[in-house]
């Protein structure tokens, strides 16, 4: 009787779910439907690099041929080794607007990313900074679009969603789960709601005020956070500034990881910062997450009797409904993918919190940080 009563909250909970996503999704305005700005207020882009050679060619060279004039490009080199110096250099060579600073050595209580966004911003002194990463492709427009609607609703921070894709089918099928389980809990359609407590920061696209930037401690309040480009911002909406999110379908593209063996990698560095290091949040979260994504549907499949397993392909049809939805690059086959995908989250999160407790701390670009001197910046 237990199991029945769980299948049928489970069946409901996935129909309202997917009804909600589909409605607040549909909520996103989408970059792409912004007017070009006649206005061009001076605009840094902020990029660091580090070992970047595979992927910074293409990026730079779309940055480099946005249509915007009033704009530099501030490329910081953080101690690369191998041919991402000589890149720089042939680009500044071609593009007068593109700036490189290089950096030699870290300085105490630093991540290096973090520094090295940070002596962007001091060689910097536009009115709006971009933060971005070295393997983001933009649309030309894309700049000129985010501006105009910064600039018309009077926004200290904009972020703008990226097109992910991937070379490997299997990671994109996981990313579609990934996705839903960012959108549950960021909630990037409340973002602009002064009272919502949602929030979001993208690595590939932070476009902040510099006045926001610096009245929020600039990247020196957050230096040692491996998630610096969500702090960033959960700390504009804290100190009660204005803050939006569009979908950048098309205008803002990156392939985020190449494979599954790179995205549980990547994550792995800061799955455990996203709780501030609270392992009462990491076991919480953990369980319900398994509970709620990936254990009804092959619980169900496996141990039901024929209404269960009828409310099970309820659930799969929905959960297909959500990944058809034209507002995700997704595909209605990466449904069957969530226990999956979700038992995947779940084993990167947990080794992700064990590895840090085991070690004492995390290893960020070759640097060992402690667990007491990471706590200090949550």
């Amino acid at each position: 009787m237990a199991f029945l009563g769980y299948s049928i909250f489970m069946t409901t909970w996935w129909i309202l779910l997917v009804i909600y996503l589909l409605i607040k999704t549909r909520q996103i305005k989408s970059l792409s439907e912004q007017p070009i700005t006649n206005d061009k207020p001076a605009l840094a882009i902020i990029i660091a690099v580090r070992n970047e050679e595979e992927d910074l060619e293409k990026a730079l060279h779309s940055v480099c041929n946005i249509n915007y004039q009033n704009y530099r490009i501030i490329v910081v080199n953080d101690r690369s080794t191998d041919c991402t110096a000589e890149i720089l250099e042939e680009f500044a060579s071609r593009y007068p607007q593109l700036i490189i600073t290089t950096i030699t050595t870290l300085p105490n209580g630093w991540l290096g990313k973090n520094n090295a966004l940070y002596q962007g911003y001091l060689s910097s002194t536009e009115e709006w900074l971009l933060f971005t990463d070295a393997d983001v492709e933009f649309h030309p427009d894309a700049v000129s679009k985010a501006l105009n609607y910064s600039v018309k609703n009077k926004l200290d921070h904009l972020c703008v969603l990226p097109h992910v894709v991937s070379r490997s089918q299997a990671l994109n099928s996981m990313l579609g789960t990934f996705t839903l389980m960012m959108m549950l809990q960021f909630r990037p359609w409340d973002v602009s709601n002064p009272k919502s407590r949602a929030f979001i920061g993208i690595g590939a696209f932070n476009l902040i005020n510099r006045d926001a930037y610096e009245k929020i401690g600039t990247h020196k309040a957050i230096r040692l956070r491996p998630d610096d480009d969500l702090k960033l911002g959960y700390t504009v909406k804290k100190h009660g500034l204005r803050s939006d999110a569009l979908s950048g379908e098309h205008y803002i593209c990156l392939e985020w990881y190449k494979s599954i063996s790179q995205f549980i990698n990547g994550l792995m560095k800061n799955a455990f910062a996203v709780t501030d290091y609270n392992i009462t949040r990491v076991i919480v979260g953990m369980i319900i997450t398994f509970l709620l994504f990936g254990l009804p549907v092959p619980l169900m499949l496996i141990c039901g009797n024929l209404t269960i397993r009828l409310m099970a392909a309820v659930i799969i049809l929905f959960q297909m409904i959500y990944m058809l939805n034209p507002a995700l690059p997704n595909k209605w086959w990466h449904a069957l993918t969530i226990p999956f995908a979700t038992t995947l989250v779940v084993y990167i999160i947990v080794r992700a919190t064990w590895l840090t407790l085991k070690q004492g701390g995390i290893y960020w670009r070759d640097t060992f940080y402690s667990l007491a001197m990471l706590k200090g910046e949550s």
